[in-house]
């Protein structure tokens, strides 16, 4: 047995994996875990209201598909009742980007809309282009302030092609030990 050639394939096979967990399918693994959330959710969108409704929530996130992926789950105690709300994240290694796909308990899901996009410097943007009203608008999240134990979640809508945005619900997110 070549002892030195099992080595090098060992290293190869371990540099790969170093390199493939590099390109984008980790971003996500500061979210994993159970987070308690505080909500603040525009009543109105898109009309120029300031009126905001707060509430509480929690939320479990886990790995699936070896890390190309993540789901998270968890319920919203919103003013009208308990809404179950959910995300699966989805990575392509080729594009190194993620596909976001949001459902809940008042909308269900539309598989042919996610989100797009990817993180920078710490940074995530993910953008759709999707119908509100009669009309199509951008949509956009923003994942940003993340540290081992908080983060925030922000959704924005466009109606100008991105010229200008109304940010419409925020969640802050606290691990929950």
């Amino acid at each position: 047995m070549d002892c030195g050639a099992l080595s090098r394939g060992v290293r190869q096979r371990v540099s790969e994996q170093d390199s493939s967990e590099q390109d984008g399918r980790a971003d996500f693994d500061f979210f994993m875990g159970r987070w308690k959330v505080h909500h603040r959710r525009l009543r109105e969108r898109l009309k120029g209201a300031n009126d905001w409704e707060e509430f509480e929530g929690t939320t479990v996130a886990y790995k699936v598909l070896g890390g190309l992926g993540n789901f998270d789950e968890g319920p919203m105690e919103r003013e009208s009742g308990l809404v179950r709300g959910m995300t699966v994240r989805l990575f392509d290694p080729t594009t190194r980007q993620w596909s976001l796909y949001w459902a809940d308990s008042m909308h269900g899901w539309n598989w042919h809309l996610p989100q797009i996009g990817e993180f920078k410097d710490g940074r995530g943007e993910f953008y759709a282009h999707e119908p509100f009203d009669g009309k199509h608008i951008l949509s956009r999240f923003i994942w940003s302030g993340i540290t081992t134990t908080s983060c925030r979640w922000a959704q924005a809508f466009s109606a100008d092609g991105g010229r200008t945005w109304e940010t419409n619900w925020i969640m802050d997110f606290v691990r929950d030990e």
